[in-house]
């Protein structure tokens, strides 16, 4: 339970630096209204059976209405809600079920081979354009529409610290560093497609894990999204400690897998 909770209150942390959290006694409801289609930072998240379904669905259909925001419900702890999702179904909410690997990084450093071709380097205003360029090619983190604003936020923040990598001079990945406490987590790790499959991923995750090294970071976390994912963080010492029984339910809109299958 320990656990859960240090992962909950690091994404939450995280979910705050670029969205409102309305605390309910259900849950909570994420809102920015300035980015209606990013559905990290627009959903209402649900971890315990509610009292009265029906009235929480109306609440929240109609909360995100108002402002024209597409309408999400993430759900925790499923195994929990198997009433709670009869009644969303009943609404016309379409689901998906998900299996959340966590991981934490053992610690060790694994030596990544040493390549010419690769640099990297901490994004900062003379290399910001860059950076961007690569995170707004890729499709599951919502495309420019997206990433522009939220590129913008998250740079503005000092909680996060923002890295590109560039294959003989192109940039073409892009990763960041999110801190909170003595906690942090790996995100936004990608590769454009032209580039992937050169072990880019790798020097990108060992050049974080010597900064955490540095900042001397207890925990450093990572949420991959998929199994494949997870296979490329493990090479770089993140230990699956924990499987995390996640779901989403959406009325319009992309679904989470299809995006993630676009990846």
């Amino acid at each position: 339970m320990e656990l859960e909770k240090q992962i909950e209150e690091l994404d939450f942390a995280l979910l705050q630096s670029f969205s409102k959290k309305h605390d309910r006694p259900w849950g909570a409801l994420f809102s920015n209204p300035e980015q209606p289609d990013y559905y990290d930072a627009n959903h209402a998240y649900v971890n315990r059976p509610p009292d009265e379904p029906d009235k929480i669905i109306s609440e929240v259909v109609s909360f995100y209405r108002a402002s024209g925001i597409t309408l999400r419900f993430y759900l925790g702890n499923i195994e929990s809600l198997t009433s709670f999702i009869g009644k969303l179904k009943e609404s016309g909410f379409q689901i998906e079920q998900f299996s959340q690997p966590i991981q934490l990084w053992n610690q060790q450093l694994t030596p990544v081979p040493s390549n010419e071709h690769i640099a990297i380097e901490k994004v900062t205003e003379r290399n910001y354009d860059e950076a961007l360029a690569v995170e707004c090619q890729i499709e599951e983190f919502g495309g420019k529409a997206v990433r522009e604003k939220a590129f913008e936020t998250e740079f503005n923040d000092p909680r996060y610290r923002h890295y590109v990598l560039k294959y003989d001079g192109v940039p073409c990945s892009s990763a960041c560093l999110f801190v909170h406490g003595s906690q942090g987590r790996v995100e936004s790790v990608a590769t454009i497609r032209a580039y992937r499959g050169k072990g880019l991923i790798g020097a990108l995750l060992e050049y974080i894990q010597q900064e955490a090294q540095v900042m001397e970071l207890e925990k450093l976390w990572v949420h991959p999204i998929n199994e494949r994912v997870e296979k490329v963080y493990a090479r770089s010492g993140f230990e699956t400690v924990l499987n995390m029984q996640t779901g989403h339910a959406f009325l319009d809109g992309k679904s989470i897998k299809e995006i993630q299958a676009r990846s």
